[in-house]
This record gives C-alpha cells, sequence and structure tokens, in this order.
C-alpha cells in the first residue's frame, strides 16, 4: 500500500537540517573539505588556518607569490567552491 504523502529520505534530512539550522554549517565544513580538491594538494600544501565568518572564508598562505597569484583569481575561485558544494557558503576570500 503506497501512502500519497510520502516523501523521500534526502527530502527529509534536507528538511531537518533546515529546520534545526545545521545547513549552513554543514556547507561551511564541505567548502573547507572542498578547498583541497578544488585547489590540489600541491597549493593546499601551503595552506592553512582555513575558516568561514560572515560568508568569508580566510586562508593564511605561507608563500607570498602563491598569495599574489590565488588573489588575482579570487573571483573564479570563490565561484569554482560554491560551485563544488552546490550552494552559495561564501562571497570574497581573505588570503593572509
Amino acid at each position: 500500500m503506497k501512502r500519497n504523502n510520502a516523501i523521500s529520505i534526502g527530502d527529509a534530512i534536507r528538511k531537518f537540517l533546515r529546520d534545526e539550522r545545521l545547513e549552513s554549517p554543514l556547507n561551511e565544513q564541505r567548502l573547507i573539505d572542498a578547498w583541497e580538491v578544488v585547489l590540489g594538494p600541491g597549493i593546499a600544501s601551503y595552506t592553512n588556518g582555513l575558516f568561514i565568518k560572515n560568508n568569508v572564508l580566510y586562508v593564511h598562505i605561507t608563500s607570498a607569490a602563491l598569495r599574489q597569484e590565488l588573489m588575482m583569481g579570487r573571483e573564479l575561485l570563490v565561484k569554482s567552491l560554491n560551485q563544488h558544494v552546490g550552494a552559495q557558503v561564501i562571497t570574497n576570500i581573505i588570503f593572509r
């Protein structure tokens, strides 16, 4: 017997996360985890201390040359990271 008001388990989980206000912190963690995937392990090895505050990703970079290079491609990097997560998580990146 099939119920007419049944929803998929994925929809139920998404609704629960939204109702409990866990969707945003989960997406932020997914974006931080995606940093190495999007940039690759070589570049990621020069970065640490990633955190998100007020929709801005803060990244500490140990190489000044790499910092300059990433600053020039900041907009594309924001777009790529958000696209990888599948949500608008960050609007800017600050390199330190």
